[in-house]
């Protein structure tokens, strides 16, 4: 027999709050990309790839009222977050510049990395993913009492 969730531990509002952020984080990058015409580098591509299906996912979860979602879309989002912080690492010097990904096309740590003209987009990246794998940890925790 499986066991209630107690009220004070509903994860409903968890869930929520984290499909509305994997959402706003992956329009947020079409729109940088399609509308603002800024071309993604190749980290930018590899965190995208980590993103988009974490919206689709967590929207089924949401339909569904599947709060184990967190047993698979936590591996996607912790190695978004881990491309997500080698990004921002490089984006501000931390690690030499013969590691880039990048040879050709834009630059992971050039003047194209910012949003209005002063905040980095590996840092909003990053961000994103820090909270999308807090919000699924605490997910994880209350579901399984």
């Amino acid at each position: 027999m499986r066991s209630q969730i107690a009220p004070s531990a509903n994860p409903w509002g968890l869930l929520l709050a984290v499909w509305l952020l994997a959402l706003t984080a992956t329009l947020a990058a079409l729109f940088i990309g399609e509308v603002m015409g800024k071309t993604p580098c190749v980290l930018c591509w590899f965190q995208r790839i980590f993103m988009f299906p974490l919206a689709v996912m967590l929207t089924i979860a949401c339909y569904r009222a599947d709060f184990a979602v967190w047993l698979y879309a936590l591996p996607l989002a912790v190695i978004g977050w881990a491309i997500a912080l080698y990004h921002c690492l490089l984006f501000m010097g931390v690690i030499p510049g013969n590691l880039k990904p990048c040879n050709a096309g834009t630059s992971c740590s050039g003047a194209d990395m910012l949003i209005f003209g002063s905040v980095p987009l590996p840092l909003l990246s990053l961000a994103a993913f820090t909270a999308i794998v807090l919000l699924l940890a605490l997910i994880r925790r209350r579901t399984l009492v």
